[in-house]
């Protein structure tokens, strides 16, 4: 038990950024948390907080055990609603946020099923590519797609893809296919607006991380642009396998530089809490972790 109110504090020092309002959360004392945390350091044997008289920063060890934790007590959290399901039904309004490329291709069909097995709930889709702010902008839940999810919102994996560099086979007849990725600066370049590393591309390859500057000519904020561009012989793209895996095993785009290996991302279902979670977003949550065990893009 003292262990697991140990990880429990020092989730919510993190969660909250101090101690004062850990202890406010947690319904404790302030000594009461502190001494939580400073003995499962002492367990550990390792810092996990960096503590200065303005703010309070995770240690490597601490970003690691902080990742842990929070599996372990959504687990813990998921076993007790369990047994208690039949008191939190999915009823009411249920807004969601999604990423605008995949919401359309893989949300959307899917949203049906999931109305005619929960009859009580409104569903409220908001499809765009910016990370909304689920607290301010009153969201229940939002599909992300992302190397590693907000570590302030609950997370739960439902999927994975792999960003991978192609272009039309017209494209390369007409230009030469890139031998390196260097060579990516002599070709036409379709950049994506919210790629995290801007114009910048990094790859792992044969001889270790490589990196190149873009100078894209074509830029869109949305995936099926860019797709929608390569497949007009535009240029290479650098998009996810959800969105141009029918293109790949059609022809109509091939993969390019396969030496480099794809960045593969997490596709998350977040949601602000897992505190008396409502039975609604435990329902959504669990419907769409069951509709994408086999993503269709990965066979």
């Amino acid at each position: 038990m003292d262990r697991f109110r140990e990880m429990e504090a020092f989730v919510a020092v993190v969660d909250t950024g101090s101690f004062v309002k850990a202890a406010d959360l947690l319904g404790s004392s302030k000594a009461a948390v502190s001494r939580l945390v400073q003995d499962l350091e002492s367990r550990l044997g390792a810092r996990l907080l960096h503590r200065t008289t303005r703010r309070l920063s995770l240690t490597e060890a601490g970003q690691l055990y902080l990742e842990r934790s929070r599996q372990i007590l959504e687990e813990l959290e998921d076993a007790d609603s369990a047994v208690g399901l039949t008191s939190a039904q999915a009823v009411g309004r249920l807004k969601v946020n999604a990423p605008l490329s995949f919401g359309v291709q893989h949300l959307a069909p899917l949203w049906g099923a999931f109305l005619a097995t929960h009859p009580e709930v409104m569903l409220d889709v908001s499809l765009n590519d910016r990370v909304v702010d689920l607290v301010e902008e009153g969201f229940d839940l939002a599909v992300r797609i992302t190397r590693m999810p907000d570590s302030s919102l609950v997370s739960r994996r439902l999927a994975s893809t792999r960003i991978l560099l192609c272009a039309s086979p017209q494209y390369l007849a007409a230009h030469g296919a890139p031998r390196s990725l260097a060579d990516l600066t002599d070709h036409q370049f379709i950049g994506y607006s919210y790629s995290p590393t801007g114009d910048t591309l990094e790859l792992q390859g044969p001889t270790g991380l490589e990196s190149v500057n873009l100078k894209p000519r074509f830029h869109a904020n949305n995936g099926d642009t860019c797709r929608a561009a390569a497949l007009d012989h535009q240029g290479i793209v650098f998009q996810p396998n959800f969105l141009v895996y029918q293109d790949l095993a059609a022809g109509r785009l091939v993969p390019i530089l396969s030496q480099y290996q794809p960045r593969e991302l997490g596709i998350y279902a977040v949601y602000p809490s897992r505190k008396h979670l409502s039975g609604k977003v435990r329902a959504l949550v669990n419907f769409l972790a069951t509709a994408f065990e086999q993503a269709p893009w990965e066979n």
